[in-house]
């Protein structure tokens, strides 16, 4: 039976979409759903130690999203320009996003921050895409950490007070465009009581693109084509991580970007894991075989979205659908600031 894109749409009330991120971190809600009966249970949070169990390994994205929005301006017009950098091609030479697209031509030069930060556009790509080369003086990250803003998702009108609710608590490896937003509901204090339980804490990097907020834009999800993100696996996890295998553990992942960075290694392996890094365009949908991952904990995504797909392939289609109709009734809130979902 081929799979059509609508065939994972829902109605959503707009109300339902979260706009800010919870005062506390884990005072979300948690829908826990086992992917062989269906059953849903309606949890808070902290719930999700008691999920855990010794053996089990518990496998974080620990990417740190960059203030990637930067405002400029061309120097000899004063025409404002606001460029999103998406991925670091080579040395100063990112690809990014830039609006309005027509006013950066070949050539173009950009003045950040009185002049701090320059570029100039070396290529144009397709739907506002360019690539351009940055000249400064100093160190680059501090440059756009105080030159930059968060990209938030499209579908958050609200600004955020304090960036850091867009990290994770173990954010570390800088490179996101988006952070891996299942990851935001612990705190350290969650994370603690998970080890004192004997689960072992296993890091991995994702850097999220853009990409991932991208609808759909075919019927057929045979003729879709992934975006490209960057993973990284260490020696030490992938080591940890069959050992855990071995002795009957569950690998259970935060987030669809641990999923598809343990599934691209498990997929290379035949399903043993190594320490591997490259680039991984993985489009996880039903018919899938899960080679690595045994439970995982998300949030709730996008009608029609490549993620509520790559949850179907885990859960099943009907059991998954059966759990948005639900959370949308019990008005969980939704995307990158709402609740979480944890399916065993």
């Amino acid at each position: 039976m081929t799979l059509k894109t609508t065939d994972f749409d829902f109605d959503l009330p707009e109300e339902l979409i979260a706009q800010t991120p919870l005062e506390n971190r884990a005072a979300s809600k948690l829908l826990i759903l086992d992917k062989k009966t269906g059953q849903i249970e309606d949890k808070e949070f902290p719930a999700i130690i008691e999920e855990l169990h010794q053996g089990d390994a518990l496998v974080m994205n620990n990417t740190r999203v960059l203030p990637a929005r930067l405002h400029g301006e061309k120097p000899e017009t004063g025409g404002h320009l606001e460029v999103l950098l998406l991925t670091n091609t080579t040395g100063d030479t990112w690809e990014t996003l830039i609006k309005p697209a027509k006013r950066a031509k070949k050539g173009t030069v950009i003045s950040f921050g009185d002049g701090r930060l320059t570029a100039v556009v070396d290529e144009e790509l397709e739907h506002g895409g360019r690539i351009i080369t940055f000249s400064y003086d100093g160190v680059f990250l501090e440059i756009l950490e105080s030159l930059g803003e968060m990209p938030l998702p499209p579908y958050i009108k609200e600004r955020l007070s304090d960036s850091e609710r867009y990290q994770t608590v173990y954010a570390k490896e800088n490179g996101s465009a988006a952070a891996p937003t299942a990851g935001l509901h612990f705190t350290p204090d969650i994370l603690e009581k998970i080890q004192h339980k004997g689960v072992k804490l296993v890091y991995l990097t994702l850097h999220v693109g853009l990409g991932t907020f991208r609808p759909v834009s075919v019927d057929d999800l045979d003729n879709h084509h992934m975006h490209s993100e960057f993973y990284k696996l260490t020696k030490e996890s992938a080591e940890t991580l069959n050992e855990i295998k071995k002795n009957g553990g569950r690998v259970v992942a935060v987030g669809t970007t641990s999923i598809r960075t343990l599934e691209t290694i498990g997929t290379k392996f035949d399903g043993k894991l190594e320490a591997d890094s490259g680039w991984t365009d993985i489009f996880i949908k039903p018919g899938y075989k899960f080679k690595v991952v045994d439970a995982f904990l998300t949030n709730f995504h996008l009608p029609m979205s490549t993620l509520i797909m790559l949850v179907s392939a885990f859960a099943g289609k009907d059991n998954v659908m059966h759990a948005y109709k639900h959370a949308v009734a019990q008005e969980y809130r939704f995307f990158s600031f709402g609740d979480a979902m944890f399916v065993k």
